[in-house]
């Protein structure tokens, strides 16, 4: 049975980071391992996270950034110590279904895929909201048009994708600008259409402010891509209405 490494990140999420880890406990997939990279948390998410492992401290790898280092660096921290054939990743403000790992490794072997993300709910308080229309799969033409990938639901083979383009660049929305390189490299992502993920929105998430989501994606059409003016905008206005589709549906 292959291994798969999970990657989470953690800064600060005191409320949250005891159910995503209790999410993995709860995997019906048992070959994982999780690693935690904590980028200098000033709340105690840390004290939280040594008591919710010690069950699992031999399918636990727990680093401490030694001063802060921000979400690019702490996930690559991450992928760093990752050994084996498939690499997930979790947030620790998100929540996994107990069988997604299940699901979507089967969903992988027995298609011969190398990148796929699954579909997601928008977790707000004590409400899922249901995601709009689900792109079974995505090259990099149509992933600029439409940014659906949630970093929470990808599972990649490390053996077929070269750990260089998985680790992360050091600029905002830098998950999408990660899959952006993938797809760029002749590969393409496969989408699971189910349900497999919690995403959590909260005041403190990055996704939280649209305003800012938007002059995120158009920095990384115009600085990322390197696409003029009139390409960037091409693909802008295809992000904006698949975006508005996305929460309206």
């Amino acid at each position: 049975m292959e291994i798969i490494d999970i990657i989470m990140p953690v800064y600060n999420c005191e409320k949250y980071v005891k159910e995503a880890i209790a999410s993995v406990k709860k995997q019906t997939y048992k070959s994982w391992n999780l690693i935690i990279v904590d980028d200098c948390s000033t709340d105690k998410s840390y004290e939280i996270i040594e008591k919710e492992i010690q069950d699992i401290k031999n399918k636990v790898v727990l680093i401490k950034n030694e001063k802060k280092q921000g979400i690019s660096k702490t996930r690559n921290k991450g992928i760093e110590q990752t050994k084996n054939k498939y690499i997930a990743f979790l947030d620790a403000d998100d929540i996994w279904d107990y069988q997604k790992l299940e699901k979507q490794m089967r969903f992988m072997e027995e298609n011969n895929y190398n990148f796929t993300y699954t579909k997601f709910l928008y977790k707000k308080g004590i409400k899922n909201k249901q995601v709009g229309i689900f792109p079974k799969k995505l090259n990099h033409k149509q992933a600029l048009k439409n940014t659906f990938i949630l970093t929470s639901t990808v599972m990649i083979n490390e053996e077929k994708i070269d750990k260089k383009l998985i680790k992360m660049p050091y600029i905002e929305s830098e998950d999408t600008a990660t899959w952006w390189n993938i797809l760029k490299n002749n590969n393409i992502a496969y989408g699971l259409n189910e349900n497999l993920t919690e995403y959590g929105v909260h005041k403190n998430g990055i996704s939280f402010n649209k305003i800012k989501n938007v002059k995120r994606t158009w920095n990384l059409y115009r600085k990322h891509e390197n696409l003029g003016v009139v390409k960037s905008m091409h693909y802008f206005i295809n992000y904006v209405i698949n975006a508005s589709i996305k929460r309206i549906l």
